[in-house]
């Protein structure tokens, strides 16, 4: 698939935000496709520009340069009704604070009802109706009835799990959503999401450090000083014995321009510095510390060609 044809698509994206005359980059010309339906991990450090991404996509921000479309939406230089609009419709939105997803005054019912109202999709009994069937969708329809301080801090992520989808979103975004549980609730919430994926189509992007979360998906993309830098894809095998075993492949991601990040492992165990040589071989492209010519010890990595 061509970057440009994913239901979620950034080429060259960047964002520099401007402080005290001070400019930061958090995004370098960064490139990511998704395909539609996808269920998809976005990890990295602090700082390197996931969070940023997942903004802009989710229409909070806005980019400074490049290629953002989300849907065939395209986010830059969106009008401010035309931003509220794509905001309402076509993206859902999962906040890591559980207390930033809920009103606190309302049921879980009311919570999930309140965005058709507002959309104008449904009123009344039928979006109480639709609301129910989400909140079942998620696993928490006896909870329906409660305010967020009657339910758990696991209940309150998958109710909002069902807000950010009662409008019927083309895309749900998910910003740490587990950050803040143990380990079983957070297991709970991203089988909610897997649930609402599988059965609603609905695209799925999580940012996300929780390595659980980030293994349970079959493809995850790291970004690192604002670009993406890797990508993990995993598919199921059938092995000798007959037993289902997952395949996990790490690959470098290389952009439009050529070029690529070597995982920091890689730099560090052959102490690569400023320099690299690249001799191009017949199956692969081999990379040698460009320090001295013919040096005795010199170490060599290879990036095959896929």
């Amino acid at each position: 698939m061509d970057r440009l044809d994913g239901h979620i698509v950034c080429e060259g994206l960047v964002r520099i935000f401007k402080a005290d005359g001070i400019e930061v980059v958090a995004l370098q010309g960064l490139d990511l496709s998704v395909e539609r339906g996808e269920l998809l991990a976005i990890v990295g450090a602090s700082g390197s520009g996931k969070s940023t991404l997942l903004n802009i996509l989710s229409g909070l921000d806005t980019p400074t340069a490049g290629v953002a479309r989300v849907a065939g939406v395209n986010l830059l230089g969106m009008s401010a009704a035309t931003r509220l609009r794509y905001r309402r419709r076509t993206v859902g939105f999962v906040w890591q604070q559980t207390s930033r997803n809920l009103l606190p005054y309302l049921t879980a019912q009311e919570n999930v009802a309140l965005p058709m109202t507002l959309a104008g999709h449904a009123r009344g009994r039928a979006a109480r109706t639709r609301a129910g069937e989400l909140l079942e969708l998620v696993g928490i329809a006896d909870c329906a009835e409660r305010r967020p301080d009657q339910l758990s801090g696991g209940e309150q992520q998958r109710c909002a799990v069902a807000v950010a989808v009662a409008n019927d979103p083309e895309v749900l975004f998910a910003d740490e959503p587990t950050g803040e549980l143990d380990e079983a609730t957070a297991g709970e919430v991203f089988a909610a999401l897997r649930t609402i994926n599988a059965e609603l189509g609905v695209t799925i992007v999580v940012v996300t450090h929780d390595r659980a979360v980030a293994g349970q998906v079959r493809r995850t993309v790291a970004i690192r000083d604002g670009r993406t830098a890797s990508e993990v894809r995993r598919s199921a095998r059938i092995g000798r014995d007959g037993v289902t075993e997952t395949v996990t492949e790490e690959y470098a991601v290389l952009d439009r321009s050529g070029r690529l990040q070597l995982p920091a492992a890689f730099v560090d165990a052959l102490s690569l510095r400023d320099r690299v040589r690249l001799n191009l071989e017949p199956d692969h492209v081999e990379v040698r510390s460009g320090d001295v010519e013919g040096r005795s010890g010199d170490t060599d990595a290879t990036e095959e060609r896929r």
